[in-house]
Formats: C-alpha cells, sequence, structure tokens
C-alpha cells in the first residue's frame, strides 16, 4: 500500500473544529497554543466557538483550517510514531491546504505558516472590492466545456477556471457580471447544476494579482526547506521538492487554477493506492472517490479517527 496525506482548503471549516482534539491530546493543545502565540490571536477559542461568521472570514479560516490539520499530524507522530517521511509517498493540500502539507513535510514551520496563512487571508480579502468579485460551481460539465463557458463569459472582464476539483465539478471565478454570465451560459449548455458560492473574494484568479505581489515580498522573507517527500503543487499536478521552485509555485498558486483532479489522478499514476484526509472535515475524501473510484480514502480528524489510523498503519 502507497499513502498520500492530503489536507483539506477553504469550505471545510465548522464552528467546534479542533475541540475535541484539544480537549483529548496535549500535543493538539500545543499546536493551538504556538499558532494562538504566533498570530496575537484567541484562535483556539474562535474555532471552537465561533461566532460562525467571525470563522468564516478568510483570514481566521485559512490559519485555523491548517491548525487543525497540524493538530492531527502532531498527535499521529507523537502519540503513534507516526512520521510523514515513513508513511507517506506524496502530500498535497487544495489551495489553503498546500501550506498544512508543506509544514507536515517540514518545509515550513508551524507558527511561519500561521502567519503567512494569515497574511494570505488578508490579501486575498482585500485585493478586490467587496461586491465586486464572484465565484460560481458548474456541476455536470466536462472541464473542457466549463474553459469555453468562461472564456465566453469574461467579455471584457475576468471570468476564469478557479477550481478543477473533480470530474463534472469546476469553479469558476472572476468580476461579478462575468461569473453570472458563465452561470447563464453553463445552464443553456446543460449543466446539472450551476451557483453562485458564497465567498467572500474571487479566489485563483488574475483578480488576485495584488495578493500575489503581497505572498511573493512575504515568502521571500520565509525560510523555506526541501520537504521530507514531495509535494503535489496545486499549479502544476506534480510532485515537488526544490525550496525555490515551491517558493514561485506558492505565488502562482495565488492566482492560478487549483488542479485537484489532475492532481489526484497524478498521483495514482504514481502507484498510490490510498489517500488519507487529515484535518476538518471530508470534503478532500468526496471528491478523490469521484475522481478514482479504486483509491482508498479515508477522513482522519476526530480522536477516534486518529486512533483508527494508528492501529492500521501499525498493524
Amino acid at each position: 500500500m502507497s499513502t498520500a496525506f492530503i489536507f483539506p482548503g477553504q469550505g471545510s471549516q465548522f464552528v467546534g473544529m479542533g475541540r475535541e482534539l484539544a480537549e483529548t491530546f496535549t500535543e493538539a493543545r500545543d499546536v493551538f497554543d504556538q499558532i494562538d502565540e504566533s498570530l496575537g490571536q484567541n484562535l483556539k477559542q474562535l474555532m471552537f466557538e465561533g461566532p460562525e461568521g467571525e470563522l468564516n472570514l478568510t483570514e481566521n479560516t485559512q490559519p485555523a483550517l491548517m491548525a487543525v490539520s497540524m493538530a492531527v499530524i502532531a498527535v499521529l507522530k507523537e502519540q503513534g510514531g507516526i512520521h510523514v517521511s515513513d508513511t507517506c509517498q506524496f502530500v498535497a493540500g487544495h489551495s489553503l491546504g498546500e501550506y498544512s502539507a508543506l509544514t507536515a513535510a517540514g518545509t515550513f514551520e508551524l507558527a511561519d505558516t500561521a502567519r503567512l496563512l494569515k497574511l494570505r487571508g488578508q490579501s486575498m480579502q482585500k485585493a478586490v472590492p467587496v461586491g465586486e468579485g464572484s465565484m460560481a460551481a458548474v456541476l455536470g460539465l466536462d472541464f473542457a466545456d466549463v474553459l469555453a463557458i468562461a472564456r465566453e463569459a469574461a467579455q471584457d472582464d475576468v471570468c476564469q477556471a478557479a477550481n478543477d476539483n473533480s470530474v463534472g465539478q469546476v469553479v469558476v471565478s472572476g468580476t461579478k457580471a462575468a461569473v453570472e454570465r458563465a452561470v447563464a451560459l453553463a445552464s443553456e449548455k446543460g449543466a446539472k447544476r450551476a451557483v453562485i458560492l458564497p465567498v467572500s473574494a474571487p479566489f485563483h484568479c488574475t483578480l488576485m494579482a495584488p495578493a500575489a505581489q503581497k505572498m511573493a515580498s512575504a515568502l521571500a522573507d520565509t525560510t523555506i526547506r526541501p520537504p521530507s517527500v514531495p509535494v503535489v503543487s496545486n499549479v502544476t499536478a506534480q510532485g515537488v521538492t526544490d525550496p525555490s521552485e515551491i517558493r514561485t509555485l506558492l505565488v502562482d498558486q495565488i492566482t492560478g487554477m487549483v488542479r485537484w483532479r489532475e492532481s489526484v489522478i497524478w498521483m495514482k499514476e504514481q502507484g498510490v493506492t490510498e489517500m488519507v484526509e487529515i484535518g476538518a472535515g471530508k470534503v478532500l475524501s468526496g471528491l478523490v472517490r469521484r475522481i478514482e473510484k479504486d483509491v482508498a480514502c479515508e477522513s482522519v480528524g476526530t480522536p477516534e479517527q486518529i486512533e483508527a489510523l494508528i492501529t492500521k498503519l501499525k498493524g
């Protein structure tokens, strides 16, 4: 069996996430405390208790989801002796989850990741005035069809494929008017569903260029070590280990498309037979099952799921 750990992105958050981990494991509490200290913020209280609206602010969602993933990694290491370098052939993450994957593989220090994701969230939110950008999910059409729809809808505005999530699930991003045109076109062309998403900014399109510039500066000042196992880049859908390439790709990721479907296919082609979603929710597990039905997949984010994974991996 060849394993990849995968790490969730925005949309997997919920009020109460991480609380049971903190109540059960000192390692999880230590991770949450380190992140709170690095941010100068009581993020764990926001994760555990809400309010939901504040947790859903991008600048909070991004470090919070990373915190839960890294708490699980810490518990697996300390309670089960499970190390990413010994267990995984690859790690990968969806959008902000790529930072979690890199941290799990030793590329970033935990405190650096928390600060980078806080800045990433703030910069992405500020890149486009509220109400001027939008995103929409298109279900039931091929990726090539959605690309054509985005091009037609753009006209003099911006409309791009932002997330190629799975077969028949593509998200488009851009200016509000262009995305609304894309939704109408997708419905005309036979989409099962095309719906505007409740997001605060148009992520993963060229409108995010101001955020990319801020992240380029922040990443230039951050120590980036070679990961202990290759990290599958959202931008290239292939494994990467070179720190300078990782830095460049993380900047490109801000305006580029998340190639999740291709990433899962590529990992399977490299021999991966099992993917373990580390952290909050089970969004990625569902996507993997739609992309590659013969790849085993499970979600690990609760004490019971952690203990079951330790038992399984330790045989």
